[in-house]
């Protein structure tokens, strides 16, 4: 009989830590429409899927999160499952209406004029983090590949001077 592995082996197996304490650590499984990660957990006797930052935050921090909470990241990157117990946390537990006035105050709403996000929708946010986890795998942390990725800044891009 095969041995099944553990969730946090499962979970572990497809993240990608930066070099630098501060980098975010990044999920390279499936990838939603929406550009956030997917991980599939046995809960209640059933398959179910969840975003693998909440599964992240619950694994390390012990603490389980009311369905009402969201995660909101702290470095604007959808794949980062970085979290730790202090300042350096990519992750921080708020509510849906946090988490929009994040998205509002950072430039990231509809009517942003941020270069990085404007325009942005679903398919592209999703084609976005499909070419991180896939430069990840494909390269592992090559700075020069993945730090433009990560930014959102198109090295192509025209410059102002």
């Amino acid at each position: 009989m095969r041995q099944r592995r553990g969730e946090a082996d499962r979970f572990w197996e497809k993240v990608i830590k930066g070099p630098r304490p501060t980098d975010c650590w990044i999920w390279t499984g499936a990838v939603a429409d929406d550009g956030y990660g997917r991980f599939w957990v046995t809960r209640d006797g059933g398959q179910r899927a969840l975003r693998p930052q909440r599964f992240a935050y619950e694994h390390l921090t012990g603490e389980i999160l009311h369905s009402g909470i969201v995660l909101m990241h702290a470095c604007d990157v959808p794949l980062c499952v970085h979290v730790t117990t202090g300042r350096d946390s990519h992750l921080v537990p708020g509510t849906q209406a946090l988490n929009m006035l994040d998205r509002s105050q950072k430039g990231r709403h509809a009517n942003a004029s941020s270069f990085r996000w404007r325009g942005i929708g679903r398919t592209e946010f999703h084609g976005q983090s499909v070419e991180l986890r896939t430069a990840l795998l494909e390269h592992g942390w090559n700075e020069p590949i993945i730090r433009p990725l990560l930014t959102g800044l198109d090295p192509e891009a025209p410059t102002l001077f």
